[in-house]
This record gives C-alpha cells, sequence and structure tokens, in this order.
C-alpha cells in the first residue's frame, strides 16, 4: 500500500494522522476530569508500564534482542531516583538522572553479552537481573535491603504534585516524551540500522553494519526508558524494597509487547492497557460467574493466564496486529480477501533461518 519510500521516515505518515493524535491527546487531558481517583491510578500505571514497553520494544520489537533482566533497569532507576530526591536532588534532575545511570549499566552489561543471540541472551539478562537484586538486598547502607525506604512526593519547584491527577499528567507527558523520543530514533539511520539487525544480522553486517555498537546502543536506550519508567514508578508508590523488581516484572513487561504487539509503538501501550485492566474486567464479570467458580482459590491468575494463551494462539501479530487487520478490512471493503494476512510457506521457512 505504500506509494513512497520517504513513507518510512515521516513523523507522521499523512497529515490527518497529526491530528487524530492530537485529538487523543487531548482526550487523555480531559479523560482523567470524569473518572475516580482508583481509575486515573489505574491510568497513571499504564503511563509508567508503556514508558518502560517502548524501551523494550526498541530492544526486542525492533532490534531482535530478547531480555528477560528488565525488571534490573527498573530497580536501578526506582532506586537511583528515590536516593537522589533523599539527599535534596531536584526530581527533575533525579528523574533523567535514573535512566542515564539503568542506560550506562545496561552498555556495561550490554556490550559482553550481547554478542549471544535468542535463549542465550535471554538468560544471560536473566542472571544480570538476579546480581541486581542480591545487591539491592545487600547494600543495607544505600537501599536499606529487605527493609526499603519510604520515597518522598516529587515536586518540580514548588509544585509538590501530590494528588492522583497530578501525578497522571507527569506520567502521561513523560510517555508522550518517551513516544516522540522513540519515534525519531526508528526514523534515523541507527532506528533503520535496528531493524536491519533484526531482520537478518548477516544480510546487516554484510552492508557495513557494526552489530557491536548498534546492539549497544539498543540496550542502552531500551534500559534509559527502563530507568525512567521506575524512577515515576517509585514516586508513585512512596516505598520501594526488593520484592518489587522480581523476575516477574520482567516477564510481565516482555509480554506486553508481545501481546500488544511486536515491532510497533502501539503495541507497547496496547499491552500496558491489557495489562492493567484485564485483572479489573476479570474481578468485574466474577460476580456473574456461578458460585463454585467464584470462590476458587487462584482465579484471577488462572483467567488471566488463559487469556493470554489464546491472545498468543488466536492473534500471534498481537493487539495491535488485530486493530492493522481490522482497518484493512474496512479500507479494502468489498475487495477484502481472508487470507491477506497469511504468509507463504516459503517465507515462513526463511524466516526460521
Amino acid at each position: 500500500m505504500k506509494t513512497d519510500y520517504n513513507e518510512d521516515i515521516r513523523l507522521f505518515k499523512y497529515r490527518s494522522t497529526f491530528f487524530w493524535y492530537l485529538a487523543l491527546v487531548i482526550g487523555c487531558l480531559i479523560l482523567p476530569l470524569l473518572l475516580d481517583e482508583y481509575l486515573i491510578s489505574q491510568l497513571t500505571f499504564i503511563c509508567m508500564y508503556a514508558v518502560a514497553a517502548v524501551g523494550l520494544m526498541l530492544l526486542t520489537g525492533y532490534t531482535g534482542q530478547i531480555s528477560i533482566g528488565h525488571a534490573a533497569f527498573f530497580a536501578i532507576g526506582s532506586y537511583t531516583s528515590a536516593i537522589l530526591t533523599a539527599k535534596g536532588v531536584p526530581f527533575i534532575l533525579a528523574l533523567p538522572a535514573a535512566g542515564i545511570l539503568a542506560g550506562f549499566v545496561g552498555v556495561i552489561i550490554g556490550r559482553p553479552i550481547l554478542h549471544l543471540t535468542g535463549l542465550y541472551l535471554a538468560i544471560a539478562t536473566m542472571g544480570f537481573a538476579f546480581i541486581v537484586d542480591e545487591i539491592l538486598v545487600r547494600w543495607e547502607s544505600l537501599t536499606q535491603g529487605n527493609m526499603g525506604f519510604y520515597v518522598d512526593p516529587p515536586s518540580i519547584g514548588p509544585f509538590i504534585i501530590d494528588t492522583e491527577l497530578r501525578y497522571y499528567y507527569l506520567t502521561l507527558v513523560v510517555l508522550i516524551l518517551t513516544l516522540f523520543a522513540a519515534r525519531n530514533i526508528l526514523r534515523s539511520p541507527t532506528g533503520r540500522a535496528m531493524i536491519a539487525i533484526r531482520d537478518s544480522e548477516v544480510a546487516a553486517e554484510a552492508m557495513g553494519i557494526n552489530l557491536a555498537k548498534f546492539k549497544t546502543i539498543a540496550f542502552a536506550v531500551s534500559a534509559f526508558f527502563a530507568g525512567v519508567a521506575g524512577s515515576l514508578y517509585a514516586h508513585k508508590l512512596f516505598f520501594i524494597n526488593p520484592e518489587s523488581y522480581t523476575i516477574l516484572l520482567s516477564i510481565e513487561l516482555l509480554a506486553m509487547i508481545i501481546i500488544g504487539g511486536l515491532g510497533s509503538l502501539h503495541g507497547a501501550v496496547f499491552g500496558a492497557v491489557f495489562f492493567i485492566f484485564l485483572p479489573q474486567v476479570i474481578i468485574m464479570t466474577k460476580d456473574y460467574m456461578p458460585v463454585y467458580i467464584q470462590n476458587q482459590t487462584g482465579l484471577e491468575p488462572a483467567l488471566f493466564g488463559l487469556l493470554i494463551v489464546l491472545v498468543m494462539l488466536f492473534e500471534p501479530m498481537g493487539i495491535y496486529g488485530r486493530w492493522l487487520k481490522t482497518k484493512f478490512y474496512f479500507e479494502m471493503f468489498p475487495l477484502y480477501k481472508k487470507d491477506s494476512f497469511k504468509r507463504e510457506k516459503k517465507y515462513q521457512k526463511a524466516e526460521r533461518h
């Protein structure tokens, strides 16, 4: 459907797209005024997790490097911001500092392990997450170990962000800036190199792309966004300890981008919405289930896991993939063909190699 090679590097594919995004932003600004504090809090968590998911999307969805250790960068961002603000550093400086330190650690860790691929890279990043978790527990003079410590509400100058509505707007602004930055990275030569590495490392290297350099950049940028999200997370909860940053958080972030739709910034946001609101939907529908099912222990996580499996089985392209198919159907109606998105066997065979 493309008519111009520049469509891949435009900030907005069509002029009308800008106005649709502008309408979406305005809707996000108005929506909290109609909701109670609990739902505003859930929207805040969506924004925070979406920031981390965008970072992981750049690494996994666009560069093809699997990471199960992003909870470590999330934790680094949380503790960095919490410690700096406790020592009197303004939040407006602590927030980027949390991302920068996480990105710096990403470079140090990423450089030696990024020659690995697939499951080997995943296991290596998981090992790194265990190391960071152990450091947080043992370095009691700085992190207070398992006891954790309280985090002050953030403030920008004299303006204290101490309400759910104010914090939602803060996280929304950070998410918009994150998406804008990620989109511009993907439009740049660096982003094109990352996508080339994902599609074929051999072909990318043959074209002169330095694999180690661009993999490390992707890892650092991804860690930076995770660190920023971790900073927001710490100031939202007001209390942090190592138990908040287990391997489960890394798996959730990875599942977010897979369910949302790999290779799409939209998918990072859709995945965050799915993970935050699906448990709420399960709780709301629980009252309509038979009594013997309602009283079952572990019902919510079981249904949550089942729905994730069903999404993966029947929509491998994720939520964003389903949106693309629906949009394409209406664009091509009545000439839409049922197998328009079905991959040929020859392509599947080549993809495995």
